[in-house]
């Protein structure tokens, strides 16, 4: 094994820190950015002289800057990523909601289609066809599809 100096450890240890910010950044939610950012930390204190391996003061000095790295990059992450919830809908949860036919929907076919809650669904209905325009609210869900009737 070929021993590192001071400059080449910490060298090292910023270029994979920046190679696991890349990945991060590919990849959000990779939880690569604390390691990261702790690697990059640790090189730059090795750059400037910091003995964090052979010295007491250098690792107790070491150990609290990667917890304050580590920290605040969890801080920073949890301003950055949204606080919502993706919005997840189900046929299932249409049932009572209204919406605009966009293509004719009658009872014998699915290929009529109906645009509810901003997207677009596959609908028949069971009474009499609803031309494209009108107004309709979901009754229920069969299989891949919502059963809809027009609204007066």
């Amino acid at each position: 094994m070929i021993p590192l100096d001071g400059a080449a450890l910490g060298w090292m240890l910023i270029v994979i820190g920046a190679m696991l910010l890349l990945v991060e950044m590919h990849s959000p939610g990779f939880f690569a950015a604390v390691p990261a950012t702790v690697m990059i930390v640790l090189g730059i204190m090795v750059l400037l002289g910091i003995d964090i391996y052979n010295s007491g003061w250098g690792a107790i000095v070491g150990v609290t800057a990667a917890i304050i790295a580590g920290g605040m990059t969890v801080w920073v992450y949890s301003k950055i990523t949204p606080n919502e919830s993706p919005t997840t809908i189900s046929r299932d949860s249409l049932v009572g909601l209204e919406g605009i036919v966009i293509k004719e929907v009658d009872a014998d076919t699915l290929n009529g289609k109906v645009k509810v809650a901003s997207q677009e669904w596959s609908a028949h209905t069971r009474g009499a066809v609803i031309p494209a325009g009108k107004k309709v609210r979901v009754i229920s869900s069969e299989g891949v599809h919502i059963v809809v009737e027009e609204v007066a």
